[in-house]
């Protein structure tokens, strides 16, 4: 008998039903769908109205929290459930003064969903996902003050029409819509980041870590980031980030903490081997966060969406006291140590934004009309643990010398250590930032086809990107509304794409599996 029905992220082939391949329980998941249907629920309740400003802080909080590796803790999803359940019976005492007739809010199973027609099911659960990766943006913008009205109303609406029988042209229509309100939370957290930090520039960050204590930080929150170097400031901590949180030494207002020291380790899916033993606390701000071992549990500490039992959670008062106070009594390592990225390299280069590449654009538009450039080749998107991403690399390291790579998101890690050169004084790795930094490359894209006087598919630009979770769902159903073809994407393809389904994006986009780096470079060059 199947315990559980999840099948959101890319280490799913067929969905998981005894145990998330992420280290999802069972009844977390049951939680997790709950938590949803009384999403749902509250969305039908504001059905009409103008939703409160903490109506829209649950519905982004709770879509957040069903994201992949972000909370595992029942106990918060629980909470975050009641939370839902009460604010939609405050709207219902409001509305009961206003007379009769609404529509019912009972709240959705979402079992209602997963045994559905397998098309229906398809595209509803491209929709959910996809709202999922947008609450995530919506989330970090929020945190520095900037909010959409658009991005909120289209939430609600994508809520309600989960639960709502809608046929399957509908329901492109609406995924579709789900990539135009991504492009604009993208831009939003772009402008909060970039009026909030400044502009990012490129920076070589060393992968050594300095004697005496630290404090590793992972996730994407750079306003968490922000707090902890704001806390540490003065008290002999070093500040080490992780993962995605490699683009923050690009930001002016960010890097002249001298105590940003550099990066820690390589991508997510590696913590448990690279955080066994260390001698620093770890603060999770958002994923990915796998289960911690035992050897380093005792150190470990979450805080916003991000939650697991057992860790220290730190609460939206933000004094990162218990982890400072845990990394001044570890100590660090007594020496510095020596680290490399996963070919060798002891340092990466990050900061190639859209404010910086557009700075660069008449140097680059010059080195495409003099055939020093041939084509720009974008890979990027997740990184993860399941066989077969080291076509990423490879796929690199065989790419032509007249090709400028563009990345994105913690795939990098694949490669960003890699040395491959430069290209009229301009590094051929150029990496752009954080997942949500594909604003920057869709940025660039349109600057260079309006250079040229064409359209972004005619440009020599190829796509290849890699998956994991649900913020890379929403970013491809971006780059389908832009209209964007013949991407490769893999490691596989999404187990919630039904065949049907797939068949309508290869016949309308060009949708494509990876197959190997020999062959797809063979298959670029020869369009």
């Amino acid at each position: 008998m199947e315990k559980m029905f999840c099948f959101q992220c890319e280490q799913t082939v067929t969905p998981c039903s005894n145990a998330g391949v992420c280290g999802k329980k069972p009844d977390v998941a049951a939680l997790q769908d709950e938590l949803t249907g009384a999403l749902i629920a509250l969305a039908r309740a504001v059905d009409g109205n103008a939703p409160a400003a903490s109506t829209n802080s649950i519905i982004i909080q709770g879509l957040f929290a069903t994201l992949t590796n972000v909370n595992f803790d029942g106990r918060v999803i629980r909470a975050m459930t009641k939370k839902a359940r009460s604010e939609r019976q405050k709207l219902a005492l409001r509305d009961s003064v206003r007379g009769p007739g609404r529509r019912s809010d009972d709240e959705y199973d979402l079992v209602n969903l997963w045994k559905a027609d397998e098309d229906i099911r398809s595209l509803k659960s491209l929709l959910l996902f996809g709202i999922r990766g947008i609450s995530a943006y919506a989330f970090h913008a929020a945190a520095l003050g900037y909010e959409s009205d658009e991005v909120h109303d289209f939430l609600y609406k994508a809520l309600r029409v989960i639960a709502e029988d809608r046929g399957m042209g509908e329901l492109l229509s609406i995924a579709m819509e789900a990539g135009k309100i991504n492009l604009t939370v993208m831009e939003l957290l772009d402008r909060a980041n970039t009026e909030t930090y400044g502009v990012p520039v490129p920076t070589a960050v060393p992968l050594a870590i300095e004697p005496g204590p630290f404090i590793v930080i992972s996730g994407h929150d750079l306003c968490d980031l922000k707090l902890l170097l704001e806390q540490t400031d003065g008290t002999g901590i070093n500040i080490y980030t992780h993962g995605e949180m490699l683009p923050a030494h690009a930001y002016p207002e960010l890097k002249k903490y001298p105590h940003l020291k550099g990066n820690f380790g390589t991508a997510w899916q590696n913590q448990q081997k690279e955080f066994d033993g260390i001698p620093a606390p770890v603060l999770f701000t958002t994923n990915c966060l796998m289960p911690p071992r035992a050897n380093y549990a005792d150190r470990a500490f979450t805080t916003a969406a991000v939650g697991y039992p057992g860790l220290r959670h730190i609460g939206e008062d933000k004094k990162f006291t218990p982890a400072i106070e845990k990394a001044l009594q570890l100590g660090g390592y007594a020496e510095k140590q020596f680290r490399t990225g996963i070919n060798g390299g002891t340092e990466v280069t990050t900061g190639f934004g859209h404010g910086t590449v557009l700075g660069l654009a008449d140097k680059v538009i010059d080195a495409v009309k003099a055939g020093e450039i041939k084509r720009f080749l974008l890979v990027g998107g997740c990184d993860g643990a399941r066989p077969g991403r080291n076509y990423y690399t490879d796929f690199v390291k065989q790419a032509p010398k007249d090709t400028m790579i563009l990345t994105l998101a913690c795939g990098k890690y694949r490669f960003n250590d890699l040395d491959i050169g430069t290209i009229g004084g301009l590094p051929r790795i150029m990496d752009m930032g954080q997942c949500n930094d594909a604003y920057s490359a869709i940025k660039v894209a349109v600057a260079l086809a309006g250079a040229f006087g064409c359209g972004v598919n005619d440009l020599p630009l190829s796509l290849v990107l890699s998956w994991y979770e649900q913020k890379a769902v929403s970013i491809l159903l971006t780059l389908l509304h832009l209209g964007i073809r013949n991407i490769l994407l893999g490691p596989s393809l999404p187990a919630f794409v039904s065949p049907k389904v797939l068949e309508h994006l290869v016949k309308n986009f060009g949708i494509a599996p990876v197959t190997t780096p020999e062959e797809d470079l063979a298959k670029i060059f020869a369009a």
